[in-house]
């Protein structure tokens, strides 16, 4: 089902390996040379920032080309619209599996966009032919929850076809679309929203087990991580909110917004969830999970007066600040007195190149938007320094003019 074969992308996984272990000194030159002839692979890839721009261009050409063809030859919505936006979508498609079957790209931009265009379209299609007011359009509330539900299908399918994580997670925002079609009750959508993202979970849970030593375990990884953070945030109720701001400074808000067993039963949920989490991330051994763990213990401490309607202090981020600072510490340290720097397979020594790959990345992506100061260095002066000396003076004088 996977458009890459296992071994191309067992070797471009061995060779970033490769790379990080030279960056970090545990191979040498002519080891890291020797090795790099055994990794080669027949895709093409290419750096983080040309695939970004190509992925735009494409994105813009394929619009562009859309756009120019609804201007020309279908000025007005009609029935073929539909038609049109699905027969798009299966250009794009194609397009992109020709692209990898043909060029060998990966990762390269110009696939992922025309995959995501075809998701696109499929969307747009099925939103022109079921609900456009057509003659043979059902009534517009009848089904309209088959434009996400088609937009959770495809984003899976690209997900799987394609292995684009943020795919998996495009799937995971149409699903937030798709209770409001089925019932009016807010406690009700969060309730489907979350069983969702926990029927996921499971799944994903149960197929990552096969695959902790091959090139998936990185994919299943963020997957996993994606729908824990989703779990989280749909149970907060005080974080689901689109005007945040206003209910965190009057909690009392969302309280009348839900029944109360619901409410306070996701307030509960959410002093639990973080410690699952990093249990679960500390158990794998797996950073992205862990991660979350960490992010949503840090959004507990900070919706929980906002939950209880207590009232916000400015202080309330210092305190906030210096908890965080001070944990972070003490499990460094902690760490580091571990026989060798470790404790249970943890360290808090770096080991991997890839965290200085991507503090470059930040670097040079917000560089540009730190400030930086241009005052003049200082000036050396001479007392006795004179002027003179030249063989002509302006306008034609003489040099001692």
């Amino acid at each position: 089902m996977r458009l890459y074969s296992a071994s191309s992308e067992e070797t471009l996984r061995a060779r970033k390996l490769l790379t990080d272990w030279v960056g970090e000194g545990f191979l040498t030159k002519a080891q890291y040379q020797l090795l790099k002839q055994e990794t080669v692979s027949e895709l093409r890839t290419t750096n983080i920032w040309l695939r970004l721009v190509l992925f735009l261009f494409t994105l813009i050409s394929v619009a562009a080309a859309a756009a120019l063809f609804f201007v020309v030859f279908l000025s007005r919505p009609s029935e073929q619209t539909a038609v049109v936006f699905l027969i798009f979508a299966a250009v794009c498609y194609a397009a992109a599996e020709v692209a990898i079957a043909q060029a060998r790209l990966y990762r390269y931009g110009i696939e992922e966009a025309l995959a995501v265009c075809s998701v696109g379209f499929v969307c747009a299609g099925i939103q022109a032919a079921l609900f456009s007011g057509s003659p043979y359009s059902p009534k517009p509330d009848a089904a309209q929850f088959l434009v996400p539900a088609s937009g959770v299908v495809c984003s899976l399918w690209i997900w799987r076809r394609f292995g684009l994580s943020y795919a998996f997670l495009a799937a995971m925002i149409f699903v937030l679309f798709l209770p409001g079609y089925w019932t009016l009750s807010r406690s009700a959508q969060h309730l489907i929203v979350a069983v969702f993202y926990a029927t996921a979970l499971v799944g994903v849970a149960t197929v990552r087990s096969r695959h902790r030593f091959d090139y998936l375990k990185g994919a299943y990884s963020l997957v996993e991580a994606f729908l824990w953070l989703g779990i989280y945030l749909t149970i907060n109720l005080q974080l689901s909110s689109v005007n945040l701001s206003a209910r965190w400074w009057d909690g009392t808000r969302a309280a009348t917004e839900f029944a109360r067993p619901f409410y306070w039963g996701t307030w509960v949920l959410i002093w639990c969830l973080p410690p699952i989490v990093l249990a679960r991330g500390i158990r794998q051994k797996d950073r992205f999970v862990i991660a979350v763990g960490v992010i949503v213990a840090i959004l507990t401490l900070v919706s929980n007066k906002p939950y209880l309607g207590w009232p916000r202090h400015t202080w309330d981020p210092i305190i906030l600040g210096i908890l965080l600072t001070s944990v972070a510490v003490f499990i460094r340290r902690w760490l580091a007195h571990g026989p060798g720097g470790i404790r249970r397979g943890f360290t808090a020594a770096r080991v991997s190149g890839k965290d200085k790959h991507w503090i470059n990345v930040g670097a040079t992506l917000f560089g540009p938007l730190s400030p930086h100061p241009t005052a003049p260095g200082p000036q050396t002066s001479s007392s006795d320094f004179r002027f003179g000396g030249g063989q002509t003076g302006g306008g034609g004088a003489g040099g001692e003019f």
